[in-house]
């Protein structure tokens, strides 16, 4: 019954967002939902160092982010499996190398989530 009454509540409030996702949108004064997806530490700290970087190869990441290979594979996954990020890998000689890029709907997530999280700050004080 609660479900049917949330329904009802967010009829006519739905929006698309950059991945194609419904968004409800708010009345105000309302906390806005933070992408789940960005709001992970680890993979804010991926797509907040490509936001500033034209590219990053995975040592680069690793060393910047502190973080062990697994966890950085991983999160950098989640990130381009949403069309968050590219991946390019390719061989330097005889060496594997990774590189990734922000894509334009990773820049557009990343800056909806950061205008969100301003609005929780702003709601906060």
């Amino acid at each position: 019954m609660a479900g049917r009454n949330q329904q009802a509540r967010d009829h006519g409030r739905s929006e698309i967002s950059g991945r194609g996702k419904a968004r409800v949108r708010r009345e105000a004064g309302e906390i806005p939902e933070l992408d789940r997806l960005i709001h992970e530490r680890a993979r804010l700290g991926i797509i907040s160092a490509l936001a500033v970087n034209d590219s990053l190869n995975f040592g680069d990441l690793k060393r910047l982010l502190k973080t062990t290979d697994g966890n950085l594979s991983v999160h950098a996954r989640k990130l381009e499996e949403a069309g968050y990020i590219s991946c390019n890998k390719f061989f330097e000689g005889r060496i594997p190398r990774t590189e990734y890029r922000l894509s334009a709907a990773g820049r557009r997530a990343f800056e909806q989530y950061l205008r969100d999280m301003e609005e929780v700050i702003r709601l906060a004080r």
